[in-house]
């Protein structure tokens, strides 16, 4: 697993947020108007067209193979590419994950991106939420990665405003056990246990500062 080093400043990392943010708000409103919108086909093709002239200019010049995880020389990581987090991935949600006392914390809001039964998250969305949070918890001296997670639905998670947080309650060795749950305003939703390995590479290795979103 490679993770790239580039060699810039905070100032930078957040001059790129400040320009990235906006379009990938943007493109992930038009995800959200796709699927709602109600228009006439003459207006849906003239907007597949625009589209499509949009996506020609931004791949008139574009990196090879995907985003990847990078990290600077002050070990602030961008994941930007992240399906969960990515600054440039209009398909997260994105999570903009809190430190707190007791392990990690997040609110956000899922909208119809996000649908599996009628007016519910999808499953494997809530799944892929927790597995990244139960890891950003155990992560918290060294990187780690999943060995096992176990979700348990408790109730339908409704489309809208949501809260998760995740602890780490055992660590053995290279091995963190962590918890974490899904809410809404009417409380847990769904909950989760995982088994993170810290590999052998990240043991000697100064923690990464992950940047928020």
């Amino acid at each position: 697993m490679q993770f790239i080093l580039e060699d810039i400043a905070e100032a930078e990392v957040e001059r790129r947020r400040g320009v990235y943010t906006p379009l990938t708000d943007t493109v992930r409103d038009l995800v959200d108007a796709v699927i709602r919108t109600e228009v006439g086909e003459d207006a849906l093709a003239v907007a597949q067209r625009r589209i499509a002239e949009i996506v020609a200019d931004l791949r008139s010049e574009q990196m090879d193979g995907p985003y990847g995880v990078r990290h600077t020389r002050e070990n602030t990581g961008m994941a930007w590419g992240n399906a969960v987090i990515g600054v440039r991935n209009a398909l997260a949600p994105p999570l903009n994950v809190e430190h707190v006392d007791d392990g990690v914390r997040c609110e956000f809001t899922l909208g119809a991106a996000y649908e599996g039964p009628p007016g519910c998250v999808h499953g494997g969305v809530c799944a892929m939420l927790l597995d990244h949070l139960l890891g950003n918890a155990a992560s918290y001296e060294s990187a780690c990665y999943t060995g096992t997670i176990t979700i348990r639905y408790l109730r339908p998670t409704r489309l809208g405003a949501l809260t998760a947080r995740a602890w780490v309650t055992e660590q053995t060795g290279r091995k963190r056990i962590a918890r974490g749950t899904i809410s809404d305003a009417e409380g847990v939703t769904c909950e989760a246990e995982g088994v993170f390995i810290v590999p052998r590479s990240a043991l000697d290795a100064p923690p990464v500062r992950w940047s928020a979103g």
